[in-house]
């Protein structure tokens, strides 16, 4: 199985935007994080996080296909392939989420980007944040545009739990990787500084 620095250098040789690099780190964090709770292979799961939108920047309108395309080449676990393939799932592809792993994948991924961007605009940035606030910015559709609710929804759904449930468990997970996201209290204050309040 190709291990963690093997999908790391293939994400540096595919993906130049930092944002996306950021939300590559952060759904895998979240996907680990529940590998961890679960009793799952942690490494398996994260590699499905780590390379979910892998294709996203250099084939948007073939994504996720040239991704797992490739992904098959080098040899990665088919359940890491299929977790990629149903994230994409009913709008770029017709591989339904059914294992565990396509279920936390999907579940993962959205909201992630919608912590994410809740971390970005509070004092303390993720060292405070509470489902609550993530909920409330949920319904807030001018906030966050490219982060779909219905696809949030849809994960929240998969993984069957309650929904600050789910939010709490991907905080946690991104709170894993907090200095690699710039999303703690520090990197806000430091943000502030350089716009000059």
């Amino acid at each position: 199985m190709p291990t963690r620095s093997d999908a790391v250098a293939l994400l540096e040789e595919w993906v130049a935007s930092q944002a996306l690099r950021k939300h590559m780190y952060a759904v895998e964090a979240a996907v680990r994080h529940y590998a961890r709770m679960m009793g799952e292979d942690e490494e398996l799961w994260g590699l499905a996080g780590l390379l979910h939108d892998l294709d996203w920047e250099k084939h948007p309108d073939d994504h996720p296909h040239i991704g797992v395309a490739r992904l098959r080449e080098l040899g990665y676990p088919e359940a890491v392939v299929h977790a990629i393939e149903a994230h994409a799932y009913p709008d770029r592809t017709d591989v339904v989420p059914e294992s565990q792993l396509d279920r936390v994948l999907y579940g993962c991924d959205e909201l992630s980007g919608l912590v994410y961007a809740c971390c970005l605009v509070r004092p303390n940035g993720i060292d405070d944040l509470k489902p609550k606030s993530v909920a409330k910015k949920m319904k807030d559709k001018a906030f966050a545009r490219g982060v779909h609710r219905d696809a949030v929804q849809r994960g929240i759904d998969l993984i069957g739990l309650p929904r600050a449930e789910h939010i709490q468990n991907v905080i946690e997970g991104l709170r894993t990787v907090g200095d690699v996201l710039e999303v703690r209290g520090e990197d806000q204050a430091r943000r502030r500084a350089a716009r000059g309040r």
